[in-house]
């Protein structure tokens, strides 16, 4: 007698029915002096009120942080929560996949909504960096004699001695793809000119919620010319890159609201995309943010897409070296990249940033009329995630 084979469950699809996020502030700027879980609790209630959900339905909050120490330990999905007085009954669970731990949220929360284990979950972030810098734990933990990260037998084997940190593995990339200084620093001058522009049209007030007296992020600069990039010192004596072409230092927040279809019923909910294909892989953890190169593949082939298929692409611009490489190996086409500027010019508030730019993402869908959009981030460790929504 065959052995009966129970039937798979359905799964149902993901829709983001809410996304909002604060203006970024600049390093030492307007949100500097914002606890995070305030600052948190901030986008989570403007998120609610937005969509009109019932705060008591929300099944979990998953928020990203990536330094999570001081102010912003304590799993502060939970704190940021509980901050802006909604039901203590709704739990909440920090992640930490790096610069990816918001785009990453979102990716538990439709696993969550897809699987039938949840139906309406929070996906967000964030980071106050002006309080709290970067690799703080990292550092506080060797001063305090905690150890390092790269320094156990098992690193010293596969890897040896040699300098783990994003900023050799983004002087890596340019030099294996042949991406000079000049390259970079009339990316990051493209950045700061399309932000500007985006500025200027009011393209981010629909998702931006003012926050504690900041209006409009505060990145962008007016004055940058690549003759002012061209007189800054680069960040190793040999190196090519600069601060000019790197992400800035930011503060901010951003969240998502992930719905299934029978919570967009019974709720009332105005779906605006739907989360059509995620994907996540590993890459070489010293060249550290090569990812996005085959997290696109590999997201585009499980989405049936070629790149040309895309309207709208946001790659975190984490250095442009990263940008400039993966549209080398992708060949993305540019005006379609990052069209209202990128981290150089916006910020990268860590732990927000993922959803941060799904924010970005969802609305210019709706606002250009334009059907799928592509996410990918590089991350520490060697990591990358690739989303492709899908417009309704």
């Amino acid at each position: 007698m065959e052995p009966t084979v129970p039937s798979l469950p359905t799964v149902s699809e993901a829709f983001i029915v809410g996304a909002v996020r604060t203006p970024v502030g600049r390093r030492k700027g307007a949100l500097s002096g914002v606890h995070p879980a305030d600052l948190g609790a901030h986008v989570l209630r403007a998120l609610l009120e937005r969509t009109g959900a019932d705060p008591g339905a929300v099944d979990d909050v998953y928020f990203g942080c990536v330094s999570q120490i001081g102010a912003q330990t304590g799993n502060i999905a939970r704190t940021a929560w509980l901050s802006a007085g909604l039901p203590q009954h709704v739990p909440g669970t920090t992640i930490d996949r790096q610069c990816g731990s918001s785009q990453q949220a979102v990716h538990f929360a439709a696993q969550a909504v897809g699987s039938g284990a949840a139906d309406l979950v929070v996906a967000g972030g964030v980071e106050v960096m002006s309080l709290v810098p970067i690799a703080s734990p990292m550092f506080v933990g060797e001063q305090a004699g905690m150890g390092s990260p790269f320094a156990g037998d098992g690193w010293r084997e596969h890897f040896g001695d040699q300098e783990v940190s994003q900023f050799r593995g983004a002087e890596l990339i340019a030099e294996k793809w042949g991406i000079s200084r000049t390259d970079m620093e009339r990316f990051a001058l493209t950045s700061h000119q399309r932000a500007l522009a985006a500025q200027a049209d009011g393209v981010f007030d629909d998702e931006i919620t003012p926050a504690f007296g900041l209006a409009a992020d505060e990145g962008p600069r007016a004055d940058t010319t690549l003759e002012k990039m061209a007189g800054l010192k680069t960040l190793t004596e040999d190196g090519r890159l600069t601060a000019a072409v790197a992400s800035q230092i930011s503060d901010g927040a951003a969240a998502l609201l992930i719905a299934s279809g029978e919570a967009v019923r019974r709720h009332g909910l105005t779906p605006l995309a739907r989360v059509h294909t995620m994907a996540v892989v590993g890459s070489d953890p010293i060249h550290m943010l090569t990812g996005p190169i085959p997290a696109t593949e590999k997201v585009l082939d499980r989405a049936g897409l070629s790149i040309d298929e895309i309207d709208l692409v946001e790659i975190n611009e984490a250095f442009a070296s990263v940008v400039l490489a993966w549209q080398k190996e992708i060949g993305a086409a540019e005006e379609r990249v990052n069209a209202f500027g990128g981290a150089i010019a916006l910020g990268h508030p860590l732990g927000a940033t993922g959803a941060r730019l799904m924010t970005t993402l969802v609305h210019q869908l709706r606002r250009t009329g334009s059907r799928y959009g592509l996410q990918t981030m590089c991350e520490g460790g060697g990591m990358a995630n690739a989303t492709v929504l899908e417009r309704l």
